[in-house]
């Protein structure tokens, strides 16, 4: 059994302004994949640490299978930490490497054999055995890495950013990896990521943190359909959602000398005015949709061919809305130049459109837009109007509503 249930859990710092991580509750099933997520500096990676007995907890209780272990040392925890950094003893071979947590378990020498000789077939590891860390490539040391954890059968695994050495395309590869592994030993994980789409692709449930504070925790398409604030609206999906402030008068949305209808689902009672969103994959070229979808068109300033997928990019006649998570989220993935675009102070949008026809920079296009899947906001507090269709999202409990 592998369940760990937080309950109220804070981390301050000395002479620190706000607390790292600010009252967290959070229950984590035994076999369970769940993402932590979050920009830099959020206080994901202490929360891990807290989980860990690496870090000390301020208030609040940890329990592990149960038990409180709040105050427990990590080696009485059963939980195997991987590292960012890999953290492999240099001088040992990657075959001593996996022995050497057994041997300080004092675990039987054929036992010991037993659980390496497992794990190096598992993770393919055979030809490696007699290799140092220093003659091995990023992505066979997150290998032994995991396999280090692995070897002792613990009753959860704590991963702490374990890719983000790797070059992109091993990154791609080592997820499936991990999803295979998680899919094979069925053990709990906890995954601390700044990227969103390793939060998406590993998570079964992914929660999502900002300045300490507990966002969401949901689903990926649960948190992507129905996110509960504009910070989570804005950090998950890429390209990210478009957002501009529209007027609210005779059952019609106005933005940028656009008007689009009022959707059923749409809970606006009676505002004069909401934040509205629409994902860059709610458009298409309106040749290719059905008629009765309403348009909004422009000209084409950027046009990003992604081969299967073309990002066209065209601005609307309306401030932006300002949402620093859609910038703290393309910082963590170095999407310089869309962050040069958001420094634009018109309201930008993207359209994510099958390659069906060639686009370039000055074209006028007409876009239908999927009206069922349009997203409200409250201006004032940035929290999501309710829905008439959708099932509430799985919220956490914030002391802070304004954080959102």
């Amino acid at each position: 059994m592998g369940s760990i249930q937080l309950s109220e859990v804070s981390k301050a710092f000395p002479k620190a302004n706000d607390a790292a991580v600010d009252s967290v509750s959070l229950d984590i099933a035994d076999g369970e994949f769940l993402v932590l997520v979050g920009p830099s500096g959020c206080g994901k990676s202490t929360l891990l640490r807290m989980i860990a007995g690496i870090e000390t907890v301020s208030s609040g209780q940890i329990l592990i299978d149960g038990a409180d272990a709040t105050h427990a040392l990590p080696k009485e925890r059963d939980i195997a930490m991987v590292f960012q950094n890999y953290a492999l003893y240099p001088h040992m071979t990657v075959a001593e490497n996996l022995h050497f947590a057994l041997k300080l378990r004092r675990t039987p020498k054929a036992e010991r054999d037993q659980r390496v000789a497992d794990v190096m077939r598992m993770l393919r590891l055979g030809e490696l055995e007699k290799r140092r860390p220093g003659q091995l490539s990023g992505g066979q040391r997150q290998r032994v890495a995991m396999g280090r954890a692995m070897v002792r059968e613990p009753a959860a695994f704590l991963m702490d950013e374990p890719l983000s050495n790797l070059d992109a395309k091993l990154r791609v590869a080592m997820r499936s990896e991990l999803a295979r592994l998680h899919d094979r030993l069925g053990v709990t994980t906890v995954y601390v990521t700044h990227d969103q789409t390793e939060a998406m692709t590993l998570g079964q449930r992914v929660a999502v943190l900002r300045d300490g504070v507990l966002q969401q925790v949901g689903a990926p398409q649960e948190l992507f359909h129905q996110p509960r604030n504009l910070f989570v609206a804005a950090f998950l999906g890429s390209p990210t959602i478009n957002l501009v402030e529209a007027a609210v008068s005779g059952g019609s949305l106005h933005f940028g000398g656009h008007t689009l209808p009022i959707p059923p689902h749409a809970e606006l009672g009676l505002r004069s005015k909401a934040i509205l969103g629409i994902r860059p994959s709610d458009f298409e070229l309106a040749e290719l949709a059905d008629p009765a979808q309403p348009r909004i068109g422009g000209r084409l300033e950027v046009v990003e061919n992604l081969g299967a997928e073309i990002h066209a990019i065209f601005p609307l006649d309306a401030p932006r809305v300002e949402v620093e998570a859609a910038r703290e989220a393309l910082a963590g993935e170095g999407e310089t130049g869309d962050e040069q675009l958001l420094a634009d102070e018109r309201s930008l949008f993207t359209a994510s459109l099958a390659a069906r026809r060639p686009l370039q920079p000055g074209d006028e296009v007409e876009l239908a837009v999927d009206t069922s899947r349009l997203h409200f906001f409250d201006p004032e507090t940035g929290l999501a109007l309710q829905s008439k269709s959708a099932a509430q999202p799985q919220v956490a409990v914030s002391r802070e509503e304004s954080r959102a």
